[in-house]
């Protein structure tokens, strides 16, 4: 139930590649489960094939001014031509390339994991009923 819900989630925040709903896995816990006692299952998003998840649930700091195109920052005038900063270049360096806001912009995060946990006294009600249901078929009335 929780995974049915994180996917829903991931479904109302509108799809732009699909890399985040692809990404999205639910994995049973062989270490953690005990056969006949305990069953723990994970639900997350492979960082791997969507790095921008965290940016999604938890928000980010908005520095540059995007161009009017969707295609990234502005490059600030007499900086064209010149190769863009490296991913590990510092801040002001970064700043010296692209149009920085007056402020920066933060942008809220939109809990798609964390959200769905509301839904864990349904599934822990859900797990009752499916125990009882094996219980019974093995003839434990």
């Amino acid at each position: 139930m929780i995974y049915d819900r994180v996917k829903l989630n991931v479904s109302a925040l509108g799809r732009v590649t699909g890399k985040l709903d692809r990404s999205i896995y639910q994995y049973y816990s062989t270490e953690k489960s005990v056969d006949g006692e305990r069953a723990e299952y994970h639900v997350s998003w492979n960082h791997k094939k969507a790095p921008h998840g965290h940016l999604l649930e938890w928000g980010w700091l908005q520095r540059y001014v995007y161009r009017p195109d969707g295609m990234g920052p502005m490059v600030r005038p007499g900086m064209e031509g010149k190769p863009k900063p490296k991913r590990r270049a510092s801040q002001a360096e970064k700043d010296a390339y692209y149009v920085t806001l007056p402020v920066p912009k933060q942008i809220a995060g939109k809990a798609f994991m964390r959200s769905a946990e509301s839904s864990m006294p349904e599934a822990q009600k859900a797990a009752e009923q499916e125990l009882l249901r094996r219980i019974r078929g093995k003839g434990g009335g």
